[in-house]
């Protein structure tokens, strides 16, 4: 997932030994009192003291529409706005939300979902079948640019249907009756009930969507169906949400507000924290000064944890000079990954050298990188003014064009990215210039190819390696943003969705990702993330999850 650190034209469709137990989680129930009339009917604690939790995003979330959702900041306010089929718990498995079962035919290609009739929309309008349908074949819909259309691809004829061949009737989803919803798919996908979880899996009110386009963008016209109600959205400024008293299981929702104030700065962040404005910090939602972090680990005060997530430099391969592999080894291999995370970033990652981070499951109770060694090459200054050497003459120059470094505005990937530049100077003897740009902005610039290097991250989906080989280099992925093409890799990632056996599946993974870092540096990795976390204390099931993101929606304050 794009996030301040998100999928492929054919997905992962494979069997994995590592993710059957999926379809037996599928069957837990969502792992989500008395009226107060200061919340909209929103109980606080016995006494009925309301229960506010505080904590900020970077940025505002650039949509939050379903199909158009593309990154942290718009999921994790959407975790509180809306009810999907399942939710994924802190481990990242699936636990059932508004499917009250879900069943899969022999062929593991129909999944017949029960939807729960007692779930309502903000408006008042039951959650039905239809709205899952509707929302489903919207996100397909090539009209509606969803760059997450992709995650339905799994659909019979989702593909079709998106790339302009196919009509909506084609497409593997029908709700049969008002809270029966079949699913076709093309080929078997047993950890289709983690997908369900996605934000492009979640339901869109039909009635609202086409009585105003821009329905999702102000607080005034949104409906929801989930935990949570948006009551305010004061742009660049904060959104405010209050417990829905309408939501089916409100009992085990405690928090009565959530206040989400929008602030860039990390140093704000921290004094907000410090002065008792915010009650928590970390994983997506603020960040640590860099020069506190060292300190509060020791202290105590901080929790440093290991999240399934990469951060990476993308390299425009489409555009001079980084369509040369040996100048994208040169400017890789000069980095010193150790000296940045020790000196600038300070939070115990770890120097990556490949894509898929240490944590994502393998097969056999190994993980994917017990099973294929990341260490596809090695820094190496020397070799590095080599390889440039060697790649500008390949190209007929002399010397570099002008070469910038794009990165979303913010004080730690300001200095990681000036540390990184001051690396080149050093140890390449070239400039690369700065540019920051808000989040939005950011995204925009990234996607439409509009960089020369640009920073990037990548958070888990699901646990699986899918998420970082496909997503990020097959040629046709919508979050290959540097454009990055190798056929033997699409061909590769294109069979193992469809392997016969796991192992072959997992294998053709490993080979696509050697060829794209090893052989080709398709992009810059520079480390694993670890996220940072603070919190106030009395609070309870507030944590980072197994990607890196918030887990907010169920917690406490004692």
């Amino acid at each position: 997932m794009k996030g301040s650190f998100k999928k492929p034209t054919q997905i992962m469709l494979v069997l994995v030994v590592a993710l059957t137990m999926l379809l037996a989680a599928c069957s837990n129930n969502n792992n989500k009192g008395t009226d107060t009339a200061n919340n909209g009917g929103n109980s606080g604690d016995a006494s009925g003291t309301p229960k506010e939790f505080r904590f900020t995003l970077a940025s505002e979330p650039p949509s939050l529409d379903p199909a158009l959702m593309k990154d942290a900041q718009s999921s994790i306010v959407a975790s509180g706005l809306y009810e999907g089929l399942t939710r994924l718990n802190t481990e990242g498995q699936p636990e059932n939300a508004l499917a009250e079962d879900i069943k899969a035919s022999e062929d593991g290609k129909t999944y017949t979902i029960k939807i729960r009739q007692d779930a309502k929309w903000s408006n008042g309008d039951p959650v039905t079948a239809h709205d899952f349908e509707y929302a489903w074949k919207r996100a397909l819909n090539p009209e509606t640019a969803s760059e997450y259309a992709y995650m339905l691809f799994y659909l019979e004829n989702g593909e079709k249907y998106n790339s302009g061949k196919g009509t909506a009737d084609e497409v593997g989803v029908k709700a049969t009756d008002d809270y029966t919803l079949e699913v076709k798919l093309y080929t078997p996908a047993p950890y289709f009930p983690s997908l369900l979880a996605h934000y492009t899996y979640l339901p869109v009110n039909e009635k609202t969507v086409e009585g105003d386009p821009a329905w999702a963008s102000e607080q005034k016209s949104i409906v929801t169906n989930g935990p949570f109600l948006l009551k305010q959205w004061a742009h660049a400024d904060k959104l405010v949400l209050e417990k829905n008293p309408d939501y089916y299981d409100k009992d085990k929702i405690n928090f009565t507000k959530v206040t989400i104030s929008l602030v860039e700065d990390e140093n704000t962040v921290y004094q907000l924290f410090e002065t008792d404005k915010i009650d928590w910090i970390g994983a997506q939602a603020g960040s640590v000064p860099t020069d506190q972090t060292q300190p509060l680990i020791k202290s105590g005060d901080a929790t440093v944890t290991p999240v399934a997530s990469t951060y990476y430099y993308l390299f425009n391969t489409q555009k001079k000079p980084f369509n040369n592999v040996k100048i994208r080894k040169a400017f890789s291999m000069a980095v010193d990954r150790q000296n940045l995370i020790d000196n600038v970033a300070r939070a115990n990652q770890t120097p990556a050298f490949a894509l898929v981070p240490p944590s994502i499951a393998g097969a056999d109770g190994k993980t994917f990188r017990e099973m294929y060694p990341g260490d596809f090459f090695t820094e190496n200054n020397d070799e590095a003014k080599k390889l440039l050497a060697e790649g500008l003459a390949e190209e007929g120059l002399t010397k570099l064009p002008e070469i910038t470094l794009l990165y979303n505005t913010s004080e730690g990937h300001k200095k990681l990215a000036e540390a990184a530049v001051d690396m080149w100077r050093k140890n390449l003897g070239v400039e690369v210039k700065l540019a920051n740009q808000e989040w939005g902005t950011f995204l925009e610039t990234r996607k439409a190819g509009q960089f020369d290097i640009a920073r990037a991250g990548w958070g888990a989906d699901i646990n699986h390696p899918i998420n970082f080989t496909y997503d990020l280099i097959h040629p046709k992925s919508g979050n290959n943003d540097g454009k990055y093409n190798n056929p033997k890799v699409g061909e590769l990632l294109d069979n193992s969705l469809v392997a016969d056996t796991p192992a072959k599946s997992l294998d053709m993974m490993a080979q696509a990702e050697k060829i794209a870092i090893q052989d080709d540096m398709a992009v810059l990795p520079l480390y694993y993330y670890t996220t940072v976390t603070m919190i106030k204390p009395g609070f309870e099931n507030v944590v980072s999850d197994y990607s890196g993101n918030i887990d907010w929606v169920n917690g406490d304050k004692k």
